[in-house]
């Protein structure tokens, strides 16, 4: 059978996939598919496996079994490198730009991934289409002068995922993308991931459950390093077992209980 792709093949599929570190394993048999055009959330408590689910996905990590077909094609015991240039790109809790560069010449420089070696070389006179496409998509085209090190945390979160959507990628990873924002740069975050979800598949790991309710329309919940249920938000949020890991059994169910960071949740609001 090979690496042939066949037309109905999810965009990502993983198989029976576990990662075990020092005898534990993080990620316990996980199956999980994600479509072509899909905006996937991601969620569980910390320690659920999540991120480490990513590692698997991107090469990071080594699954001690399981498979990863991106696109029909294997990505278990391929590079990171390889995995990129297959169309998988990737962000990390915490944002890594160049803080010394302007907005401009990060973007510019991710771009040199799709671009010829021979061009490298070459001097190029004003900015490349695709680099300011990609500076208008994340709303830092204004900011295209300043060093990345001025920008707010959010905006630098922005111009992380700019540096992905200038290598036109099919599949874009993004862990944690709006822990430490600000409301405002919450919604704002959450309106371009809508927007990238157009052009772009988008896998996102989350905690924040306010953002989830408002821009996820599906969902994965990782749980011991299991996939305990899928589904709509309306979905998980009705489901017993979800309610139980991130409020626990509470005798009043009518009190309001703090999920995360800057959550409120109320018990009856997800019943």
């Amino acid at each position: 059978m090979g690496d042939a792709v066949t037309a109905d093949a999810p965009l990502l599929e993983v198989r029976g996939l576990k990662v075990v570190f020092d005898g534990f394993s993080a990620v316990d048999g996980v199956d999980f598919t994600v479509s072509d055009g899909e905006l996937r959330f991601l969620i569980g408590p910390n320690g659920a496996g999540k991120t480490t689910l990513l590692d698997a996905i991107t090469g990071l990590t080594r699954p001690a079994a399981g498979s990863v077909r991106f696109s029909g094609q294997e990505l278990v015991g391929r590079r990171e490198f390889d995995i990129v240039r297959l169309g998988v790109g990737r962000t990390f809790q915490a944002a890594t730009v160049f803080e010394q560069l302007s907005v401009l010449e990060n973007v510019d420089l991710a771009a040199n991934f799709r671009r010829p070696f021979t061009s490298l070389f070459r001097r190029r006179k004003g900015v490349e289409a695709g680099v300011e496409q990609a500076l208008q998509t994340i709303g830092l085209w204004s900011h295209a002068d300043r060093p990345a090190g001025e920008l707010s945390h959010g905006q630098k979160q922005w111009l992380e995922i700019g540096m992905l959507l200038v290598q036109e990628p099919r599949l874009i990873l993004l862990d944690e993308p709006v822990a430490g924002m600000s409301k405002e740069e919450r919604v704002r975050t959450g309106e371009l991931l809508q927007q990238v979800a157009r052009t772009s598949t988008v896998v996102v790991v989350e905690h924040d459950m306010g953002f989830l309710r408002r821009f996820a329309s599906a969902v994965t919940v990782m749980h011991e390093g299991k996939v305990l249920c899928e589904g709509s938000v309306a979905d998980v949020q009705a489901d017993p077992r979800v309610q139980e890991v991130y409020l626990g059994r509470a005798r009043d169910e009518r009190r309001t209980v703090e999920v995360d960071v800057d959550v409120d949740v109320d018990v009856e609001a997800v019943s």
